[in-house]
Formats: C-alpha cells, structure tokens, sequence
C-alpha cells in the first residue's frame, strides 16, 4: 500500500480566531514510532477555554508553539511500524496515550512518568515546570488524519469497543487512576461529586466495574439521575441533588453512621472550594479523597482531624499506559460497559463547530468526536 504523502489536518494560528484546515505533510516516523490512522479525536469539554487562556498564562501552563495540530484524545488504527518498534501490527486497533515525559529522570525510571516535570498532555496543553520540551518533540496532536506516536502510548483497544468511544479514554483513564490510588474494590463505598459530569459518570461506570459495593453521587442535574442508577445493579447507586441536604449527613445515613471510604471530588474549576470541604467531611476514618475536577481556590481542611483519623488527600491528574491497558481489560471482559455513552460526530472540517458546540451535553453522556477519515 503507497501512503499519502500529504493529509489534512485542522491549525490554530491564533487564538482568536477559528481553527484552519489545510493540508500538511504526513509526518515522519522515529525508529520507535508507529504510525497512527486517527478513526477519532476526543474534543475535550474545556478546549476553548484552554485555547482562550494561552495568552494568559503561557509560562504556568505550556503550549504548543502555534500554529499547532491540538487534538487531545486519539484512537485509530495502526498504519505503518518504526524500525524499533515491537509487538504492533498494521491493522492493531489502539488508543493513544498523549502523556509524554523526558524517560530519563528520577520519577521516569522509578515507573512513575506523571510525576516528571517534562510531563504535558499532547495536542492540549503541559502540566510539569519542563514540559514545553515535550510539546516541542511532539508537536502535533490528533485533529488530523494520520499522526506519530512513541509506542510506550499506545493502548491496544479490545474489538467489542468503537472508536468513538475509545477517544473518551483520557476522561475515563483519569478516573479509573484515581479510583486505583483511592483502593477501590468490593469493601469500599464511593461517594462521586459531581456524578453526571464528564468526569463523574465515568467514574461512576468504573467504580462499578471495579466491584464497588457502593456508589454515592452529588448532582444537580436530577433529570439524569436514573440513568446513572442504571449503571450499576438495584439499589448499588444513589444520588442527592447538590444543595437539598446536607451532604454529610446524608451520606452517613446510607452508610450506617460509618462515612463513606473514598471520595471522588469531580467538579470543575467553577465549583467553589466549600464543595470539596464538604464532601471532604464525609468520609470514615482512614478514608482517602482524590480531586480530579480541579477545583479552584484554597480549601480550608482541618488538618488535625485529617491526622487524627488518618485522611488522605490526593491529587490525581491523569494515568498511565498500563492503566489504560487495564481499563480495556475490563471493556474486553465485559465488567465495564461504555454503550450508554451518546456520541456526537463532527468531520474534521466541522471542528470548530465541534469545540463550540460543548456546551450543549446532556451532562457526561454525551461524547464530542472529531473524525478526520
């Protein structure tokens, strides 16, 4: 088969102004590289106001240069195989991990690459203090037909899982690493802020599929509440509406006075910090909190009633290829069923109407998919 020379792809030059699609060269592959057909782009719910925020805070959270390919969450197909490259195919159906890192520092060569300060997100946006190196090295993200990616990310997809829905990987990834660290398994009880967000419907998904014996939920879109209670068998879900109740006792009078085990602190930077502390309040003694929402501003924690009984407060923000390849382990056994997910396709030449169109979800069910083939 003779590979294109040329393909299309979407650029931001500016901005303020729209993505331009022209056409670009296919790009070149490193010995370990392997060549990605992009079937799906994930259009992450927060990209215009990340884009929006480039010219405010370029030195705390790296870019990439403009004008740049963005595209955050890729899954396709393999295309062709750098010299190096082992154990992938032409043809293998895969997710592509855009976390990249330096693999030399301490915290990549103690498996821990999240934790390094070269890490960034590709096609969005750095994390570490040493990031715009790695954005620089990988330049270009998934809003466009073909792209090159190191092996270490790649996750191979199971044949029951669509593409569309596999590009909803970094959300779902990002809340199956948090419910990791937190232990979640059949003794836990869960409590998800913000269940029927982006963030928190997956969580709820795959605190079930881990064998949660129960999911607690925080909400205020109560119109969604039975579909989430769908998501797990009778009576193992169940949701307050934000604002009705206090949350603390509630969720002590559905755990026999205990608390809960973990929490998932899933809301956004809008939410106020009050809501953390809140829910914070809810857990038993050694319990563990993980914020993957990114809430904003400082949060006043009594810090000797977290001594006291053994609290931990974790930040997570994203996993690791392994973790990802455990999470289409449980797609491939069955355990972790993504079909209520309602995706909503964009061609490549619709991208903008794409990243403008976010805001318009029926909560964490709907999935915005930029097909560029």
């Amino acid at each position: 088969m003779v590979m294109p020379q040329k393909m299309q792809a979407a650029r931001l030059y500016d901005v303020k102004s729209d993505m331009r699609l022209e056409e670009i060269a296919v790009p070149d592959l490193r010995p370990d590289e392997v060549l990605i057909k992009v079937e799906a782009c994930n259009v992450v719910q927060n990209l215009k106001n990340v884009l929006k925020g480039m010219d405010e805070s370029p030195i705390a959270f790296p870019f990439p240069q403009l004008p740049a390919v963005f595209g955050l969450d890729v899954a396709g197909t393999v295309e062709r195989c750098g010299s190096l490259t082992v154990g992938f195919e032409v043809g293998d159906r895969i997710y592509v991990n855009p976390g990249l890192s330096c693999g030399g520092c301490k915290a990549c060569r103690s498996e821990r690459s999240i934790d390094c300060e070269a890490f960034a997100l590709r096609g969005y946006c750095g994390i570490g203090a040493k990031s715009q190196k790695s954005l620089d090295d990988h330049p270009q993200g998934g809003f466009a037909q073909y792209m090159a990616t190191p092996q270490r990310n790649l996750v191979r997809l199971p044949d029951t899982l669509d593409f569309d829905t596999a590009s909803r990987f970094g959300y779902l990834g990002t809340a199956f690493s948090a419910l990791q660290q937190a232990g979640c398994g059949p003794d836990k009880i869960v409590l998800i802020d913000g269940i029927t967000g982006t963030l928190g419907l997956g969580a709820a998904a795959i605190a079930v599929a881990m064998g949660a014996a129960k999911v607690l939920g925080t909400a205020r879109e109560t119109k969604l509440f039975p579909r989430i209670k769908a998501l797990g068998a009778d009576g193992q879900i169940d949701i307050v509406e934000l604002g009705k109740t206090d949350t603390k006792e509630w969720a002590l009078a559905h755990t026999d006075g205990d608390g809960v085990d973990i929490v998932i602190d899933a809301l956004g930077g809008g939410a106020p910090p009050e809501a953390l502390r809140d829910v914070l309040s809810t857990l038993r003694r050694g319990g563990c909190l993980v914020n993957i929402g990114a809430i904003s501003g400082d949060v006043p924690i009594d810090m000797f009633w977290a001594l006291s009984n053994n609290i931990r407060i974790v930040g997570s923000s994203w996993f690791t290829t392994g973790q990802g390849q455990q999470m289409a382990a449980l797609i491939e056994r069955g355990l972790l069923d993504l079909t209520f997910f309602e995706n909503q396709k964009f061609p490549l030449s619709a991208v903008n109407d794409a990243i403008n169109g976010t805001g318009e979800r029926n909560g964490g069910f709907t999935n915005f998919v930029v097909n560029p083939n």
